[in-house]
C-alpha cells in the first residue's frame, strides 16, 4: 500500500513542476506565463514575443536589441538552463539591456515563462529543441 501511495503522490507531484527542457506543462503553468511575460518582458520582446525591431542582430546604440523570443531568433538554441540563467541574470553579459529578475520573479514564474514561450515556438522548433535538452 506505501509503494502504491509513493507512486501516485510522485506522479501528482511530477506535473506541480516545469522541467525547463521543453516539456509542456498544463494550461495553468502557460496562462501564468503569459502573464508575467506581459508584465515583465512584453515591453521589449513584444506582446506576443515577436520582437519590436526587424533585425535584432544589429546593435543599436552599441547594444543588441531584445530578440524574438518565439521561435523565430535564437533563443530556442538555447538550454533551460542558458535561458533561466539569462533570465536572472539579464542579458547585459551578451550586449544587450535586459536587467536580471533574479528577485523579482519567483522561481515558478521564470520557469512559467519558458513554458509560455515553448508554447509559442512552432511544432517543428518544438521537436528540435525538446530532442536537444531533454
Amino acid at each position: 500500500m506505501k509503494k502504491v501511495l509513493l507512486v501516485l503522490v510522485t506522479i501528482f507531484l511530477s506535473g506541480c513542476f516545469g522541467t525547463g527542457n521543453g516539456e509542456k506543462n498544463s494550461e495553468k503553468n502557460i496562462e501564468l506565463g503569459k502573464i508575467t511575460f506581459k508584465k515583465n518582458c512584453a515591453i521589449c520582446h513584444g506582446k506576443a514575443a515577436q520582437g519590436l525591431v526587424a533585425d535584432w542582430k544589429t546593435p543599436i546604440n552599441g547594444k543588441y536589441p531584445a530578440p524574438p523570443l518565439n521561435g523565430t531568433a535564437h533563443g530556442w538554441h538555447h538550454s533551460p538552463k542558458l535561458l533561466l540563467s539569462t533570465i536572472n541574470a539579464g542579458g547585459v553579459r551578451f550586449g544587450g539591456t535586459m536587467p536580471g529578475f533574479q528577485n523579482q520573479l519567483s522561481a515558478a514564474e521564470k520557469q512559467a515563462i519558458l513554458d509560455y514561450l515553448f508554447s509559442l515556438w512552432p511544432a517543428e522548433i518544438q521537436q528540435k529543441y525538446s530532442s536537444r535538452f531533454k
